[in-house]
């Protein structure tokens, strides 16, 4: 009888370890990624969440005639889950939708990628297009061209350029038209918070000398997403681990 007595002890308080150890498996945050405008949850192949989070993309849905980029963004939040604890990292222009979702939903921490979270964080010479329409005149094929273009300029490998160039070539013409024309026009001037703001030096869609980013990644371009990856995971694990009420546990130590 006793030796039965010890035995349920142990057994009890190995299942109460084991419980404790495999927590972060068990109770993951979901972080919610937004890509930028041209592109989709394949910029993200490269980011790897710390244990204990659980990457979740939110894939473009298809516009509405004539709906701001604040109405787009509401309609997309609809797919979170706003029931538990969450966090919000957008591209570009995913994170300028993430910025509209989290007024809405707030997450425990909003992560932008070469973004902004103002309009007023953005070149003056956007500002100009749009008055005078002049994205207007420009084709979307015309747009894809020189993007596929400026990426063999780049330091990305041969296979991310190539899978760059095979997603530009996929994207929709006529949501990139209404991205375009939705960024121009977007007039935001409230800063959820906790925000986080990481932007590369050499950022040439949206330059970092316009805004104010709480990290800095020294030789980022536009989508540093692929070639400054290492950097990112580093940044993200960092700021996740305020956040988070599991142990993250390190791969590496497993």
């Amino acid at each position: 009888m006793v030796f039965h007595r010890i035995l349920d002890f142990k057994q009890g308080w190995i299942s109460i370890l084991a419980l404790f150890y495999f927590i972060p498996y068990i109770y993951s945050m979901k972080v919610y990624f937004i890509s930028g405008l041209a592109a989709d949850s394949r910029v993200f192949i490269h980011i790897r969440l710390p244990h204990g989070y659980e990457m979740i993309h939110l894939n473009w849905i298809p516009h509405q005639k004539n709906e701001s980029l604040s109405q787009y963004a509401l309609r997309l939040g609809e797919k979170i889950n706003t029931l538990e604890s969450f966090a919000l990292v957008g591209l570009s222009m995913g994170g300028m939708i993430a910025t509209e979702i989290a007024k809405k939903y707030p997450p425990v921490a909003l992560i932008l990628l070469n973004s902004v979270p103002t309009h007023r964080a953005m070149p003056n010479y956007f500002q100009w297009a749009y008055i005078l329409r002049l994205h207007k005149l420009v084709p979307v094929t015309a747009l894809k061209l020189a993007s596929k273009l400026k990426r063999g300029f780049t330091t990305d490998s041969k296979t991310d350029q190539l899978l760059i160039k095979q997603i530009i070539r996929e994207s929709d013409p006529d949501f990139i038209r209404w991205g375009i024309n939705a960024i121009l026009s977007w007039k935001n001037k409230i800063i959820p918070t906790p925000l986080w703001h990481i932007h590369g030096s050499e950022d040439g869609i949206l330059p970092i000398r316009f805004t104010k980013p709480t990290h800095k990644i020294q030789g980022g371009n536009h989508l540093m997403i692929m070639s400054k990856a290492a950097e990112l995971n580093l940044f993200l694990r960092e700021i996740l681990e305020h956040y988070s009420n599991v142990t993250v546990v390190d791969s590496n130590q497993l």
